[in-house]
């Protein structure tokens, strides 16, 4: 699951001048895209490729240099020898099936969930995922930050709070309890936040709170 002492700073030093390339391996077309747009808006630096089968990936001559590989659980059989030799990167993505059947020791993402847990999912991996000590890759790192300084919403210190409890799954009450402040004081800041930001999907506010350093991976509720 993890790298051997000693490997992971090649491939880190490798890449740390580069942008993250991941390969998807996934027969299901639009699953595959979902992800990938999923993926995207977490790191807008990431350079994604889809591959339907895994045979495509090994006739890429570059297959070699993906950062990470996510790849569906039959995906992964057909092809164990290669992803074994590649386990460190390698996220199975499971539909609630018992892992049982698979290899051990592999990162594995389930992609049965609702789409703010699936985000939250992801976003662990990319923390915990290719390191020891669970500190975010700094390829990963640049990727999230790519491009955040263009336009980039400013926050009230106020909205930054909300924008703080909402990740961490608390209710507009729960939220107003911590900060000290009325439940209405607490959906005006939401509102006027979801109006900076556009959306009032969990899964981009929790995306945005991430990528912009306003919460770690830890706190995802």
């Amino acid at each position: 699951m993890l790298l051997a002492a000693g490997s992971a700073p090649v491939f880190f030093y490798n890449l740390i001048f580069m942008k993250p390339t991941i390969a998807i391996i996934e027969p299901d077309t639009l699953a595959a895209l979902g992800l990938a747009y999923l993926i995207q808006r977490m790191m807008p630096g990431a350079e994604i490729s889809t591959f339907s089968r895994s045979a495509e990936l090994m006739a890429d001559d570059e297959a070699d240099a993906f950062f990470h590989y996510f790849v569906s659980a039959d995906e992964l059989l057909h092809a164990a020898s290669y992803f074994l030799s590649r386990q460190h990167k390698t996220i199975v993505l499971l539909r609630g099936e018992d892992m049982q059947h698979l290899p051990q020791g592999f990162h594995v993402l389930n992609v049965w969930q609702k789409e703010a847990q699936l985000v939250r999912s992801i976003i662990h991996l990319a923390h915990t995922s290719h390191n020891r000590g669970g500190a975010e890759p700094e390829v990963v790192r640049q990727a999230r930050h790519c491009g955040e300084e263009r336009c980039a919403p400013q926050l009230t210190p106020r909205e930054r709070d909300v924008l703080t409890g909402i990740v961490a799954g608390l209710t507009n009450k729960e939220i107003a309890q911590r900060m000290g402040v009325s439940p209405a004081t607490v959906i005006t800041h939401r509102k006027n936040l979801t109006e900076k930001l556009g959306t009032r999907s969990v899964s981009a506010l929790t995306i945005f709170a991430v990528a912009h350093g306003i919460v770690r991976s830890e706190q995802i509720g």
